[in-house]
């Protein structure tokens, strides 16, 4: 997976989508979405919520510490008992 995010400031809290459709089969759904975040970034702080939205997953990221590249990982267990996880580095920088 290629970083596609911007990167992000240490206040900011926004939200980030990881799509699985193309890796679901027909008819098999996301059933779970533990999403992991290296120390010193927050995962769905304030309140905020993981959703999946068809075979999207959408979460909040905060904090973060400038100049510093933060693995972040999402993982999906299916319907069908499958489980797979993409990790990707967000690059955190004053904006």
């Amino acid at each position: 997976m290629t970083n596609a995010f911007p990167p992000k400031d240490p206040a900011a809290v926004l939200d980030y989508e990881v799509d699985w459709s193309a890796w679901l089969a027909q008819g098999e759904t996301i059933a779970g979405t533990p999403v992991i975040a290296a120390p010193g970034m927050t995962v769905n702080p304030a309140g905020k919520q993981t959703q999946v939205d068809g075979g999207k997953v959408v979460f909040w990221l905060g904090g973060g510490t400038v100049e510093t590249f933060h693995d972040v990982s999402c993982q999906v267990t299916t319907s069908a008992g499958r489980t797979d996880r993409r990790t990707f580095p967000l690059r955190v920088a004053a904006r």
